[in-house]
């Protein structure tokens, strides 16, 4: 197992934009405790303010605190997030997080990843509140609200952080919310990049989707995979290469196509794009056989497989994102999901878009951010709330089943993408 991850601690610079092209705004910081959005930013409707809502606890300030906790997957995170009305800034307050690791060769099964969330929950609330508020005696009093990943995800890692979020709720006497673990990921990068009216590429291991929103008051999905998600397909392969799950297979792929000097070999692979929708599970099993058939005989590297893998993919998701934005008649795109971490797929996306529009925009994040995180899910929740919307206890279960499209977004205005 990983030691204990305290994202949104340190800053890390922005990619540098191809010198020879005009520069796109790329933001690739991420905000942690010292820094913070304005709301207006975001281009949501007006909070209702008088007064609003739900209770806030914070009397003393007039701030909204709320906790959110994530884990969908092998991340379990806790993130605690403010909204301050004197300065009409939210700011992410902290957001520790830890990675169950399978063994090289084997992915991460549900009993071992709930029991691994199981174990480590407790003590990342306990933690994420003590790095919030480190001279606060019971610091839950001043939360106004408890929110939780509903789904989509892996079932018995969802349980265990529902069951927990139940507890504190009641434990507290704080309300729930429950977020739709997808809409956590945009508005997490809709803060964090300042990013109000995105066209947005989602790339994880569960998911693969482009997304704009509507003026039905929910996200519109225009093109997704149609078997297995990006992320998936990099891990599957990974086992097959012998590449180890720490930090992740998807990085370590990245890693391994950076070798032997930039002197790689371009393979052919099966490209499928259907209209707006993408295939992985042939381009997998094609580059599979390549692996245990020409590895052997030295014909190919790993090397060789990883750059040609990443290449094929990400092609293909650029260009099912490029027709997002034709439609959509956007000209920013923003990256989210554990895969968008991945600085190769930034790159090809930033020359689509400045092919496009030279004042075009691509937004991506680090790791602490694109990757499950408790904050991202705080994000969404707070906004629910701050809209009046709670998830009675008996109507907070979960669900491995939960689309994007789904999901009511009711702090959105009605004056964005139009698309016909």
């Amino acid at each position: 197992m990983a030691e204990l991850e305290t994202t949104g601690v340190e800053r890390t610079q922005p990619i540098e934009a191809n010198s020879q092209r005009t520069p796109v705004k790329r933001k690739h910081e991420s905000i942690g405790s010292d820094s913070s959005v304005i709301v207006d930013m975001m281009e949501n409707i007006p909070l209702p303010l008088n007064p609003p809502p739900y209770e806030i606890k914070y009397v003393e300030h007039g701030r909204t605190i709320v906790l959110g906790i994530e884990g969908s997957a092998n991340k379990v995170g806790v993130g605690v997030l403010q909204y301050d009305p004197s300065t009409c800034r939210y700011s992410i307050l902290s957001n520790p997080r830890k990675t169950y690791v399978a063994p090289a060769g084997h992915g991460f099964l549900p009993k071992q990843t709930a029991w691994h969330h199981q174990n480590h929950i407790v003590a990342l609330v306990r933690t994420a509140l003590e790095m919030a508020f480190p001279k606060v005696s019971n610091p839950e009093r001043l939360l106004s609200g408890i929110c939780y990943t509903k789904g989509p995800g892996m079932g018995a890692p969802l349980q265990s952080c529902a069951v927990a979020a139940r507890t504190f709720s009641l434990l507290w006497n704080i309300p729930l919310i429950a977020v739709n673990h997808c809409v956590g990921h945009i508005e997490m990068g809709r803060m964090v990049c300042e990013s109000a009216n995105p066209v947005v590429l989602y790339v994880s291991g569960g998911n693969t989707q482009v997304i704009c929103y509507n003026d039905s008051g929910s996200y519109h999905i225009f093109g997704e995979t149609i078997d297995i998600a990006v992320g998936n397909c990099l891990d599957r392969f990974a086992r097959v290469i012998g590449l180890s799950n720490d930090p992740s297979p998807g990085y370590n792929i990245e890693q391994t196509a950076k070798e032997n000097g930039g002197t790689l070999k371009y393979i052919e692979l099966p490209y499928t794009v259907k209209g707006m929708d993408v295939s992985f599970s042939g381009l997998l099993t094609h580059v599979e056989q390549l692996a245990k058939t020409k590895l052997k005989t030295g014909e190919v590297s790993k090397a060789d497989l990883c750059f040609s893998l990443q290449e094929t993919i990400f092609a293909m998701l650029v260009e099912i994102t490029e027709r997002a934005m034709a439609h959509a008649g956007a000209s920013e795109v923003l990256m989210v999901g554990g895969v968008a971490c991945n600085v190769r797929l930034q790159e090809m996306m930033e020359l689509m878009v400045q092919d496009r529009r030279p004042k075009g925009k691509v937004c991506a994040m680090d790791h602490r951010y694109c990757i499950d995180n408790g904050a991202m899910i705080a994000q969404a929740g707070i906004l629910a709330l701050q809209h009046g919307h709670t998830t009675p206890i008996e109507d907070s279960w979960c669900t491995q089943r939960y689309r994007t499209d789904q999901a009511a977004v009711p702090w959105r205005k009605n004056k964005l993408a139009s698309f016909q």
